[in-house]
């Protein structure tokens, strides 16, 4: 049996990762790229995934929450920033979806460190809502910021 030169064989397995690195990347930008200060990534669907920094969302919150619907994505429950509408798991978009208003409302989403959030974000980018903004680093953030959380099972 003839033996193929090792060059071959190098290129072959470097052409197989890079279609395989090429089939598994994301179609959007990765949450890690996008950066905290009030970036907006235009998704092809129909809606701006658009970012918050915590004193933009502080802001909101003190003077412009009735023009918002703010929702905690996070589970389990550790927590809520004041002036939040809803407490809905992230993963569970149809509850999501029949809670939130209509999909051109204006809705902030928000979780723990941001992950969460996210994801939800997408989703409903995905579901047609075209004005959802995401809070990166969510609550750890909020606190960190030398803001308190509001715990409402105690």
């Amino acid at each position: 049996m003839k033996q193929l030169p090792q060059s071959t064989i190098v290129g072959f397995i470097m052409m197989v990762l890079a279609t395989a690195l090429t089939a598994c990347s994301p179609s959007t930008t990765p949450v890690s790229e996008i950066s905290s200060d009030a970036t907006a990534v235009t998704t092809p669907s129909t809606g701006r995934y658009q970012t918050l920094t915590i004193d933009e969302f502080a802001s909101i919150v003190a003077n412009e929450s009735d023009q918002y619907t703010i929702v905690n994505v996070h589970i389990a429950y550790e927590g809520e920033v004041a002036e939040t509408d809803l407490s809905i798991p992230y993963n569970d978009i149809e509850a999501l979806t029949r809670a939130l208003p209509d999909p051109n409302a204006p809705i902030i989403l928000y979780c723990r460190s941001g992950r969460m959030s996210a994801e939800a974000g997408r989703a409903l980018i995905d579901l047609g809502y075209t004005q959802l903004w995401d809070v990166p680093g969510g609550m750890i953030a909020w606190e960190s910021s030398g803001r308190e959380l509001l715990n409402r099972e105690q």
